[in-house]
């Protein structure tokens, strides 16, 4: 199956974005969160993104933004599968990485899914991680949903892109509980401020960082909203 036809194929199953990488692009990853810590014989990282909703960063009530984030990282589960469903159906090896499922590392006291989706698509060519620690990509800016697959299909990489954050530290001075004001984010205090009840209810109750991003939107969504104002 050639490249282009498996992006074409992945894109169909509802995707916005898709990129490959090589996972030696991601060696720096801590130890047991390498791609080979979770498929020994993986070759290539696949990165795919669905654009995420702009009129939920409006709404006066957090829920909305919670139910979208909920119901897109489902859909990126199932996306998963089926990229793995495709490949094997092909011969290769694949393995779904599970959205918003994050693990504790005790190593370094942080949580972290099995591997770095947004590491992975920074890897495959999708996108870079801005200083607000989201992934930015130059169609739909920071407003994306990631999802990944590791296969032993060695494909062909996408080109890195270059760096997409201008370093504006808009992010930082908005942040309300000085999460971002060392090079790494701070998670515990970025989780007790964003997570928690409102109205009986759990949800996202921050995302500020996201919010001031100069790159909030990207390219596509820039020409289609360029009268509202976020």
């Amino acid at each position: 199956m050639y490249k282009e036809e498996l992006r074409n194929k992945i894109k169909k199953l509802g995707v916005d974005l898709c990129g490959f990488g090589s996972v030696e692009r991601m060696n720096s990853a801590p130890e047991g969160f390498k791609p080979r810590d979770v498929l020994p014989e993986s070759k290539t990282v696949i990165s795919f993104a669905i654009a995420f909703p702009a009129g939920t960063l409006k709404s006066t009530s957090p829920h909305p933004y919670t139910r979208i984030r909920n119901s897109i990282s489902d859909k990126l589960n199932g996306i998963s599968l089926d990229v793995c469903l495709l490949l094997e159906k092909e011969g290769f090896l694949a393995v779904p990485i599970p959205v918003i499922e994050d693990v504790f590392d005790e190593k370094t006291g942080r949580y972290r899914s099995i591997i770095s989706i947004k590491h992975a698509a920074q890897a495959a060519g999708v996108g870079t991680i801005g200083r607000n620690s989201l992934l930015i990509t130059p169609e739909y800016g920071s407003l994306v949903w990631l999802g990944a697959v590791l296969t032993d299909y060695d494909i062909e990489t996408d080109p890195l892109l270059e760096d997409l954050c201008t370093n504006c530290d808009l992010c930082v001075k908005a942040c309300p509980v000085n999460a971002l004001e060392k090079e790494e984010l701070d998670q515990k205090k970025c989780r007790d401020c964003c997570f928690g009840e409102a109205g009986g209810i759990w949800a996202i109750k921050c995302h500020a960082c996201r919010d001031v991003c100069p790159k909030l939107l990207g390219e596509k969504r820039n020409q289609k909203l360029s009268g509202i104002t976020l």
